[in-house]
């Protein structure tokens, strides 16, 4: 058997990493989705690996690490690309397209701008270019402002983001109409819930559609602090078993699954997470948080694990939620009106503006989220995997 070579980017993005492909660089049997392109996915990241390691691929054994993006010239009017995401599961045979990835939509301009996929015309010599992109994904659309200096993208930089270790340039991203599908943030129409969870009784939550859905619930409530770092909640598979079941009554309330057996095929969405009121804290990097530096902390899970920092697409999610009297998110946060709100998480501190409003018809939407991310090259070429990915069957 051979290996079969596919030009990819590999791309920091944010606090994630992953592989970035151009659509039509993919083996044409890959170019529709389906099982031939979730087998590319999987052996370029080194998926399913029982070890949990990821060894044989690009994978770096974490779901902020075993990611891929696939980007086009968008065929949607007023956009330049179309932007589709996969998370790939690190232990099972499985690709997640079910979400977005806010953090790796931090290198989308800039891999769109440096492949073609942007108009020339678009692009000054120096200054910001704007790409406007389509979420395949969600059907939404978000807004980049990349960097660009003599006429190539600027990745080099001084702004520092808790969670990646060296700086680089600056990336604005505005999610427009975050609300994941049409109409109400809030899918059940309260902002506030109860969910009926075997042997362990009632637990309030707030369930939202907006960045990607996510269920908030008090740190307090699941016998946490809300200053919790990875070992705390991943070396306890009871503490991860607890809040998979959590996860799945959420998914079940929001209407996103019919069963709850259903939400190990979805992992990617929706997320959880827990919210406390300020304290002070120490990250993951041994900084010292203050409680007078933020307005709330968060931790939320992604793909079964306590995520290092935070989410993008999570980001947005707390921000919005936050901007909305009556939430779980707004009320850690001390309540009040808000159009922005900075909040600690396992790596340091992170802002990300929003702003909600309450329709005549009593829904609640949000115009926009906007956040600053950066992105960067880490190494591109080709990857290569063994031809027997082509095969159907």
């Amino acid at each position: 058997m051979k290996q079969i070579k596919i030009p990819a980017v590999y791309y920091r993005g944010g606090t994630s990493k992953g592989v970035f492909f151009k659509l039509g660089d993919l083996p044409a049997a890959a170019q529709s989705a389906g099982k031939v392109r979730d087998q590319i996915l999987l052996r370029v990241l080194g998926s399913p690996d029982p070890y949990g390691k990821q060894i044989d691929g690009l994978g770096n054994a974490s779901s902020s690490t075993s990611k891929a993006v696939i980007l086009d010239k968008s065929s949607k009017p007023d956009h330049d690309v179309d932007y589709l995401f996969g998370q790939v599961s690190v232990d099972k045979p499985f690709v997640d397209w079910s979400g977005n990835c806010g953090n790796l939509t931090a290198a989308v301009g800039a891999f769109a701008i440096s492949q073609g996929l942007v108009d020339k015309e678009k692009i000054p010599d120096n200054g910001v270019c704007t790409v406007r992109i389509w979420q395949a994904n969600i059907g939404k659309t978000i807004v980049a402002k990349i960097p660009i200096t003599d006429g190539e993208v600027q990745e080099c930089g001084d702004f520092e983001l808790d969670g990646v270790t060296f700086p680089a340039a600056e990336v604005e991203i505005a999610f427009l109409d975050p609300a994941d599908g049409e109409g109400d943030m809030f899918p059940t129409g309260n902002v506030v819930d109860e969910l009926d969870i075997p042997e362990w009784g009632r637990l309030r939550a707030t369930l939202i559609n907006s960045g990607i859905p996510t269920i908030f619930v008090n740190a307090a409530d699941l016998g946490y602090s809300g200053t919790e770092l990875q070992d705390d909640i991943n070396a306890h598979p009871a503490e991860l078993a607890k809040l998979e079941t959590i996860r799945a009554y959420g998914a079940l309330k929001m209407g996103l699954i019919d069963d709850v057996s259903e939400a190990a095929n979805r992992a990617h969405t929706p997320k959880i997470a827990w919210v406390a009121p300020p304290q002070d804290y120490v990250s993951s990097a041994g900084k010292t948080v203050a409680a007078a530096d933020v307005d709330l902390l968060v931790r939320a899970m992604s793909m079964g694990k306590l995520h290092h920092a935070m989410m993008g697409t999570a980001s947005v999610a707390i921000a919005t939620a936050a901007a909305v009297s009556g939430t779980l998110v707004h009320a850690a946060a001390g309540g009040g009106m808000r159009e922005s709100v900075r909040f600690g998480h396992p790596s340091g501190t992170l802002r990300v503006g929003a702003a909600a409003q309450q329709g005549a018809d009593g829904k609640w939407r949000a115009e926009k989220a906007v956040m600053s991310r950066s992105a960067r090259v880490i190494m591109e070429g080709w990857v290569r995997v063994p031809e027997d990915c082509l095969q159907e069957v």
